[in-house]
């Protein structure tokens, strides 16, 4: 697998958000793309990172940012996660992982010494032409927006 990098231009993908609308990267063309990977819905760091990214999209927008976010979970699921945080922006339903794979946003992690293949958490920034500008890969889920202004 290849490790990505700032200034690598940023993986092509195409699936389904919780409305079956198919999204792509080629849609966000022109716009700053805060694409962020996170394991499941309704969890409490991924509910924390996804209100906190709530709470400041509109500085984002202002920004000139979109704000998506992926994980393996179902497009009911991510219905119900919308709709009880009331998140303004659209999440992707990877369930295959192939665009987890692509981002390398999954891989070995390990949790109470037991080893097993997960969501990595992290985000990329990525430019309007499509070219990676930021990868935060220790995020804070409750400051995710914070740490993505400091850029």
């Amino acid at each position: 697998m290849i490790e990505l990098k700032i200034g690598d231009l940023a993986p092509d993908f195409s699936a389904p958000d919780q409305s079956g609308n198919i999204v792509s990267l080629e849609k966000f063309k022109g716009k700053k793309l805060v694409l962020y990977f996170y394991p499941k819905d309704n969890t409490p760091g991924c509910t924390s990172e996804a209100c906190d990214l709530r709470d400041n999209y509109n500085v984002f927008l202002d920004k000139g940012y979109e704000v998506l976010g992926v994980s393996p979970d179902s497009q009911k699921s991510h219905q119900n996660f919308i709709k009880k945080h009331d998140l303004p922006f659209n999440l992707v339903s990877d369930v295959d992982k192939n665009i987890l794979r692509a981002y390398n946003a999954w891989g070995k992690k390990k949790m109470y010494g037991k080893a097993y293949e997960g969501v990595l958490r992290k985000t990329f920034i990525i430019s309007e032409d499509g070219t990676i500008e930021n990868i935060i890969e220790k995020v804070n889920t409750k400051e995710h927006s914070k740490q993505i202004f400091e850029e």
